[in-house]
């Protein structure tokens, strides 16, 4: 029976929040001169940072897209601005539009370039075998999740025997690092300084998705630190639960995660502590198998 899929739609960004929903943080747009301050980029390069802060934007709404208006708000960029890097970038395959909904998505020649790039990158080929162990043993949905600055990215996904019918994240979907269980996985490997840096950057993100807050993502984090894996009890979305657990590299924090999802009475009691002993031992195996196939990790 085909899965359907459904997804949160993030309200407008918060300014106070510094941040897009791409996990790019974000100033208001003017003209620019002089010599570029704190961490903006250097003048001659502007134009290629704001053209792919707009793609990693759209990246972030998956299936959705957005508007024109959209993108200008969440980046703080200008609307004739926004309009300029949008049209360049449709002329050149980067984006389509869809011209009953007025909405951007990624067009074919990231696609493409995509598919150019993927020999180079092993790590979702070298997890697939544990992800279809998991998927096959707890007949739950599983996920393989990537860091990307301050979010997390879906790059693989499979559905067991008991998907879940109204999902909220797709293969090349984002979240902010803590939403989920796979994000909260790689939050929680953080050194101290730096998930706090995370925390404080992504906070007025958190409530684009379901009910989420900080404070709910503080009990999170103490609660999964105490079990010894991470635990999303219903907080992205009612009724659906999952368990996370990073891959951990040889040296450095863990740069992926993988998590199983279900709906809250699949997950919870027993069968939690159960699901959560066999995540651990296929990721442990996992590291093992990736240690000896030297996988560099970035």
């Amino acid at each position: 029976m085909p899965t359907k899929s459904v997804e949160i739609v993030p309200k407008s960004a918060n300014p106070k929040a510094k941040a897009s929903a791409s996990g790019q943080p974000v100033k208001a747009a003017g003209k620019v001169t002089g010599k570029p301050a704190g961490n903006a980029p250097p003048l001659g390069t502007q134009s290629v940072h704001r053209a792919v802060t707009v793609l990693r934007e759209i990246a972030a709404h998956g299936m959705k897209g957005l508007r024109l208006s959209d993108i200008a708000d969440a980046l703080s960029l200008e609307r004739p601005t926004a309009h300029r890097i949008v049209k360049g970038l449709v002329a050149q395959g980067m984006l389509m539009q869809n011209r009953e909904t007025r909405h951007y998505h990624l067009g074919h020649v990231v696609y493409e370039l995509g598919l150019a790039a993927s020999p180079h990158f092993s790590l979702r080929e070298l997890c697939q075998p544990t992800l279809q162990t998991l998927a096959d043993k707890s007949g739950d949905s599983v996920f393989l999740m990537v860091r990307s600055g301050l979010d997390a990215v879906c790059i693989d996904l499979l559905e067991g025997s008991y998907p879940i019918q109204t999902r909220t994240l797709e293969i090349g979907g984002r979240r902010p690092l803590g939403v989920g269980a796979g994000s909260l996985a790689l939050l929680i490997s953080l050194p101290p300084d730096e998930r706090e840096r995370v925390m404080s950057t992504n906070a007025g993100r958190l409530n684009t998705f379901g009910n989420f807050t900080q404070s709910r993502l503080e009990k999170a984090i103490a609660a999964s630190t105490d079990a010894g894996y991470a635990i999303n009890e219903e907080d992205v979305l009612p009724g659906v639960s999952a368990i996370g657990l990073s891959i951990r590299p040889r040296q450095g924090a863990p740069y992926a995660a993988i998590s199983i999802a279900a709906i809250e009475s699949r997950l919870s009691g027993e069968r939690r502590i159960e699901m959560a002993r066999l995540l651990q031992k296929e990721v442990r195996a996992l590291e093992k198998k990736l240690d000896a196939e030297s996988l560099l990790w970035e």
